[in-house]
């Protein structure tokens, strides 16, 4: 759904209308060293955070369609739907409404992308707009039935911030990411983007920032690629509910990859490779990530099933990347690419 432009435009950019590059053949998905400088990225098509929808289906109607390759300039709202300003108070969760949450830029239409294909999304830049807002919502916590408090700050930010003073001493940098990527389920079903599937959706994953490049499984026709939720900084676990929510400005390039199938999302920076898994639960969250990985090795790396095994408990990394959308959780795991002799 779009909303007017002129109750929702936070940043003023033009719409850009230039040819898209030739769509590619077919790719192969290996472990590659991440190296094109943002300063070289020229986006070939402008999306306005106006142009938004807050679900995932494959009934949405793309709001753009490219070929293989192409590089788009996207801009995010803040997850309340501008529900918050630089003058809100703690006073006003109460008037905080979840229907809107998660407006997400998109969906983007990509030309030859067909179910059993992979969308390579390679991050190119990130910058977050100039204010945010983090809150502790009541019974929207990872502890929730432990800590019944209600919690807003507002953060003043901008593209040149590198930190922000939680007080005197404690300061948090800021690492701009999307809190939410995904393409389109196989359903016509109108779904909450609140938690993670294996189409991506809320990952809420701090290491999908600026350079890294994420891979999804393509369910439908086009692939129909959304993003939003754009966070300023947030631990791994976002445990109390809310990162700094903020509105970004996201550079990306997507290109299709063929004659490769994958369960769930995947994600790789010039430092390591990394599985992801969701399930209701942490444990089985983590079977999964595993088993991902095990299969990464095997396809990849060459190794057996029972090296591939031994590999992940002596170098892979388990790591909780969602756990507030109870019972939906997002566990990671990473395997260094100096150890798999890439770099």
């Amino acid at each position: 759904m779009c909303k007017s432009l002129l109750l929702s435009l936070f940043f003023i950019v033009p719409i850009l209308f230039i040819s898209c590059k030739d769509e590619g053949k077919d790719q192969t998905h290996s472990t590659t060293k991440i190296e094109k400088s943002v300063n070289e990225i020229t986006p070939e098509f402008t999306l306005t955070k106006d142009q938004t929808h807050n679900k995932f289906s494959s009934a949405i109607e793309p709001i753009l369609k490219v070929k293989s390759g192409t590089i788009i300039e996207a801009f995010t709202e803040d997850a309340s739907d501008e529900q918050f300003n630089l003058n809100s108070k703690v006073e006003d969760l109460k008037n905080l409404s979840f229907e809107p949450i998660h407006p997400l830029t998109g969906p983007v239409y990509v030309e030859g992308a067909s179910p059993g294909d992979v969308l390579k999304v390679t991050l190119h830049q990130i910058e977050v707009g100039d204010w945010g807002w983090n809150a502790i919502y009541p019974g929207f916590s990872f502890v929730a039935d432990s800590i019944k408090g209600e919690y807003l700050r507002i953060y003043q930010l901008g593209k040149d911030r590198t930190h922000v003073d939680f007080n005197e001493n404690i300061k948090v940098p800021l690492n701009p990411f999307l809190g939410v990527m995904g393409v389109a389920p196989p359903t016509e079903e109108m779904l909450s983007t609140i938690p993670p599937r294996a189409n991506g959706g809320n990952m809420d994953d701090p290491n999908l920032t600026q350079g890294t490049i994420v891979y999804f499984p393509v369910f439908v026709e086009g692939a129909l690629f959304s993003v939003g939720d754009g966070h300023a900084a947030q631990g791994l676990g976002e445990v109390c509910g809310t990162a700094i929510e903020a509105p970004l400005r996201v550079v990306y390039q997507l290109d299709i990859i063929k004659n490769k199938i994958l369960k769930e999302p995947q994600y790789e920076t010039n430092d390591y490779y990394a599985t992801t898994g969701f399930a209701t639960t942490i444990d089985e969250a983590a079977k999964k990530a595993t088993l991902y990985m095990i299969d990464y090795l095997m396809q990849e790396h060459n190794l057996s099933e029972n090296e591939a095994y031994a590999l992940c408990s002596l170098a892979g990394d388990l790591k909780i990347a969602e756990t507030v959308d109870v019972p939906h959780m997002l566990v990671a795991m990473h395997i260094s690419k100096e150890v798999l002799g890439i770099k």
